[in-house]
């Protein structure tokens, strides 16, 4: 019975596909049944980073002198008008949250390939203000996150680290202006949860590094934390 009632969606779903095909996000193009919101030729062309391989990488240098971290990564180069702009617009702006869990687990496969986040404690992603997480409906760093833990079988962590009030958009600030916005933003509920532990900070997109730096430096009121950070983009500026 289950074999039958398997084959009927089955072929509901192909006859679904006919009148409203799944379409890449970044091509436009019909995605075939073991393709996910992106096509392969898209997924082949996706400007990779590979800065997980790499120790002193750009995303590290950002965060010298400003706060520790001790390993940093970003999946792809993101570019404003390239077609993988789109990814991220899905994500944030389209209701599309199952893009950055694509993304995130395909990024956590690269992060447990080394050793460098062996021995991440907890994940956490960058928390939204709960009025922006009600407008949205959900949080795309925590989409991430969701992805990042089924390769690297991490605890999630979402109740610890909290924005304190609602900040303005980051998008067409400077970096002053992106510090100045951000500054005393997080706080923590119990700094003993994070005590000793290390934690892998999770956004979207690292630009100037100013959200995430924030971030670190709450985590880091805990005695003897470390924070490693992981992103979906660099934002090429």
């Amino acid at each position: 019975m289950n074999k039958i009632i398997s084959s009927i969606k089955e072929h509901l779903e192909d006859f679904s596909s006919l009148i409203y095909p799944n379409l890449c996000i970044c091509c436009n193009n019909s995605l075939v049944k073991q393709e996910k919101h992106f096509c392969t030729r898209c997924n082949i062309g996706l400007p990779r980073t590979y800065y997980h391989l790499a120790s002193k990488n750009p995303i590290e240098q950002l965060f010298w002198g400003r706060v520790k971290i001790e390993k940093a990564t970003s999946f792809f180069l993101f570019q404003k008008g390239s077609k993988y702009q789109k990814l991220l617009h899905h994500l944030k702006y389209k209701g599309n949250p199952g893009v950055g869990v694509e993304l995130g687990r395909m990024l956590g496969v690269d992060c447990s390939e080394v050793n460098y986040f062996g021995d991440i404690d907890y994940i956490v992603p960058v928390p939204l203000h709960p009025r922006k997480k009600r407008k949205r409906g959900y949080n795309q760093s925590e989409a991430i996150a969701e992805g990042l833990q089924v390769p690297l079988q991490k605890e999630i962590i979402l109740t610890n680290l909290k924005r304190r009030y609602y900040s303005s958009t980051q998008t067409r600030k400077g970096r002053f202006e992106r510090w100045e916005n951000v500054r005393d933003l997080f706080v923590q509920n119990d700094s003993a949860m994070f005590e000793g532990k290390h934690i892998l900070l999770v956004d979207d997109v690292v630009t100037t590094g100013s959200t995430l730096e924030a971030c670190a430096q709450a985590v880091l009121k805990s005695e003897g934390a470390k924070v490693s950070i992981a992103t979906l983009a660099f934002a090429v500026i």
